[in-house]
């Protein structure tokens, strides 16, 4: 089957994505029965089994990833790598498209069974309805519609879900990095925001710990011969949080403060735990300095401070190549009949690890949903039809670069 012309294909898309909408919910009932949390591989797996079934059935060429143990015993789910190759290569303008979602949820064992999918009026509620699981399934409808129209001019659609998401990536990490490279494109299937805008940035987040080493006394007989590492880590405190309001668009935070151990001893140790959150790389890197220059300089004399990066999720920044994508994105909602804005947020996700890679992407371009990570977390189900057609229309525009030549 040859896919009909671009200024027919919007509309064809949308009146398919009408005709799933009693399949869509019946799938999304089925998943958010799973209780699928991020310490549920069991049952993150199941999701896994579905997924898979339905991109073999489009034709994908299915891997699944099994992760090893991680620390103290960690069991993630697999994950899934779904590839198919078009008929455009890259040398005639075809591009490659990554679609990434995830499978796990915030939410405990036993949830799915105490809250289960509930459906009033257009509004559906229960674990994961939103985060991310009406999402993926929307990824997975696009991608059949696309196969159904015969659309096929690209190099290569490639869909990654993710089982550890929620929890930071520990698993996956290394997997979401290898896979996006040498993507042209990056789509995140996370849901739309509220009012339905997509995110075309996040903060990325680093994470900090100083420990702070001081010299034992004791605290009535020669507190002289002490040098106080809890008092020296009062003022990196106070030094660090006054860094607030120095970049636009950057946060950081002293979240744990630990020192000493006993009243009647001069402190010989503390330490802290900081989050930075900040939308560029370059503010990042301004703001590590800062804290670096503050720890060489330590209020008490005789005290001393070590500082460690835990942790780095680069930001996904807002770039010309993401607004370029926007652009397609809105081309697409109006063809499709609705309108559409773009959020930056402070909240990470797999996105920024693929930003990290080089790629362009956008992400939230699920339906529409909200209230992720509580029991209210609710998905928009009319919003779904034009979501998916949107999304699959996305596709079909960034998969030829013949498009926007």
């Amino acid at each position: 089957m040859s896919a009909p012309p671009r200024r027919r294909l919007a509309a064809e898309l949308l009146d398919a994505a009408r005709s799933l909408q009693p399949r869509y919910l019946h799938d999304l009932e089925q998943l958010v029965s799973i209780d699928s949390g991020s310490y549920t591989p069991h049952g993150v797996n199941k999701v896994a089994d579905r997924v898979q079934n339905r991109l073999t059935g489009i034709g994908f060429t299915v891997e699944r990833v099994t992760f090893p143990p991680g620390r103290q015993g960690f069991q993630a789910g697999d994950a899934l790598v779904a590839r198919k190759k078009g008929t455009l290569p890259e040398s005639e303008g075809g591009r490659r498209i990554l679609l990434a979602g995830h499978m796990d949820t915030v939410f405990e064992e036993g949830t799915a069974a105490a809250r289960p999918f509930i459906l009033t009026g257009s509004i559906a509620g229960g674990p994961g309805v939103s985060d991310d699981k009406g999402g993926l399934l929307a990824g997975l409808a696009a991608l059949e519609l696309l196969h159904d129209h015969g659309v096929d001019a690209y190099d290569e659609l490639v869909l990654l879900a993710t089982p550890d998401e929620e929890i930071g990536s520990p698993a996956s990490r290394e997997l979401i990095e290898e896979t996006a490279r040498g993507m042209h494109y990056g789509l995140g299937l996370e849901c739309a925001r509220e009012n339905g805008d997509l995110v075309i940035a996040r903060k990325g987040v680093a994470d900090f710990r100083l420990t702070v080493t001081g010299r034992a006394a004791h605290a009535g007989i020669e507190p002289e011969r002490g040098a106080n590492a809890a008092l020296t880590a009062a003022h990196l405190v106070v030094r660090i949080q006054a860094l607030n309001g120095h970049w636009d668009d950057v946060t950081v935070n002293v979240g744990v403060v630990r020192a000493g151990t006993r009243a009647n001893i001069v402190c010989p140790e503390a330490e802290l735990r900081i989050e930075v959150r900040a939308a560029t790389t370059a503010d990042v890197q301004r703001v590590t300095r800062a804290i670096q220059d503050i720890a060489d300089h330590p209020a008490v004399p005789g005290t001393t401070v070590e500082v460690e990066q835990l942790d780095l999720c680069p930001p996904m920044e807002d770039t010309p190549a993401s607004r370029r994508m926007l652009e397609s994105a809105s081309r697409a909602a109006s063809a499709v009949g609705i309108s559409l804005g773009a959020a930056a947020t402070g909240g990470v996700g797999d996105a920024n690890l693929i930003a990290g890679m080089g790629v362009p992407i956008l992400d939230g371009l699920g339906p529409i949903g909200g209230a992720d990570h509580t029991p209210q977390e609710w998905l928009d189900v009319s919003s779904v039809p034009h979501r998916i057609a949107l999304l699959a229309d996305l596709v079909a525009s960034l998969g030829d670069a013949r498009n926007s030549a």
